[in-house]
């Protein structure tokens, strides 16, 4: 008998996006991510890190996330879900008393040695041991791991040394005759990045090796980067990513969840499970009529570098063109062109007219009606 497994993360219920909320995405995904839970009968279902885009989230994103853990656990699943960097721990420990009544494990932060501990049974008989590790910063690393008793020396030591030693104990409890799983939200080295995660936290001194997880492990379950990937390891070492792209540095990652099977004897086999119901992001390139010629379906979010020289109206004239465009820039290739031909001119004694003229063509912005904007201004307060 195996443990069949559904492995997700990074859900960032609340995102905005250009300013534009992500909400009604967010609940299509989700509600896409419940129909694979119903179709593939896991036996478990994970989720590791960053349920919520912020610490504070709204209750219209808390609600979301309550309603999608709920209707997972609706399917027979248990449910395991733990903290990530955007998350606020405390806050999720605080739901821990309806969790626990609806049947979901949520861990927002460790608050004894045995906390991050689950374990339980399918319904197949098959037992499973899951070390459930919330994001921990590197401030509350020497905190968690002063619970197995420090030497000074050892206090000083590494983040990396830290969660080492905080898995070393944390898998003690497992057994030869169980399923032993990890799930934790984590920056391994090796692991390539998504492209939207929040860089103070995969920064170099949160990455750790994939060597801190033992052999004994049968598949660990990564949530933080938002490509779905896996990484040599000694055991199983995969992300899932995240279920739909959450910024356009994203836009080329294939949003989806794993479907895991383990058992103590074999191998973990890892499938992954695409997810679409998301808007596409795309970014595009070129000049008004170009733009004007592209096929664009109303279901993208589109990021627009522009190849015309800047002028007021610009951007209203290409979200007329193209409405899903949520971001509108000068393509950065022909500012540097500009930039590179426009000669300056000594200041000195030059006119306050001058020298806004001079700044213009320099940033490859020579709009009339901007100069004559200026020139009124100038004369007003003169």
């Amino acid at each position: 008998m195996a443990v069949k497994i559904l492995h997700t993360s990074d859900w960032h219920v609340g995102k905005v996006l250009k300013g534009r909320p992500r909400i009604d995405e967010h609940i299509r995904v989700l509600a896409e991510l419940v129909r694979i839970a119903e179709a593939e009968r896991p036996d478990l279902v994970i989720v590791a890190g960053d349920l919520y885009e912020t610490a504070a989230p709204s209750p219209e994103a808390t609600r979301v996330v309550v309603r999608a853990l709920t209707a997972l656990r609706r399917t027979g699943a248990q449910v395991v879900a733990v903290a990530g960097n955007h998350d606020n721990g405390a806050a999720l420990d605080a739901l821990r008393g309806w969790a626990d009544a609806a049947g979901i494990a949520l861990r927002g932060t460790i608050r004894s040695a045995d906390d991050p501990v689950v374990t339980g049974t399918t319904a197949g008989g098959e037992d499973f041991t899951l070390v459930a590790l919330p994001f921990v910063s590197q401030r509350y690393a020497v905190r968690a791991s002063e619970m197995f008793q420090l030497t000074g020396a050892e206090a000083n030591q590494t983040y990396a040394d830290h969660l080492s030693r905080l898995l070393d104990a944390l898998t003690g409890s497992f057994r030869a005759d169980s399923v032993n799983l990890i799930t934790g939200h984590l920056t391994v080295v090796g692991a390539t990045a998504g492209g939207g995660e929040r860089e103070a936290h995969t920064i170099q001194a949160y990455a750790v090796p994939a060597t801190l997880f033992p052999s004994s492990a049968h598949y660990v379950a990564l949530g933080h980067l938002h490509r779905q990937q896996a990484v040599p390891g000694p055991c199983p070492v995969h992300y899932s990513g995240s279920p739909l792209a959450i910024d356009f540095g994203e836009q080329d990652n294939s949003p989806g969840v794993l479907i895991v099977q383990a058992s103590p004897g074999t191998p973990a086999t890892v499938r992954p499970v695409p997810i679409t119901s998301a808007r596409r992001l795309r970014t595009v390139t070129g000049t008004l009529d170009e733009l004007a010629a592209l096929s664009v379906d109303d279901d993208t979010w589109l990021r627009v570098y522009v190849r015309e020289k800047p002028r007021a109206g610009l951007r209203e004239r290409v979200q007329e063109l193209l409405p899903g465009a949520l971001e509108v820039r000068i393509d950065p290739e022909l500012l540097a062109q500009v930039g590179g031909t426009a000669q300056r001119v000594g200041r000195a004694g030059q006119s306050p007219r001058r020298l806004f003229a001079d700044y213009l063509t320099e940033v490859g912005h020579d709009d009339a009606a901007v100069r004559e904007l200026f020139d009124r201004l100038h004369e007003e307060v003169g």
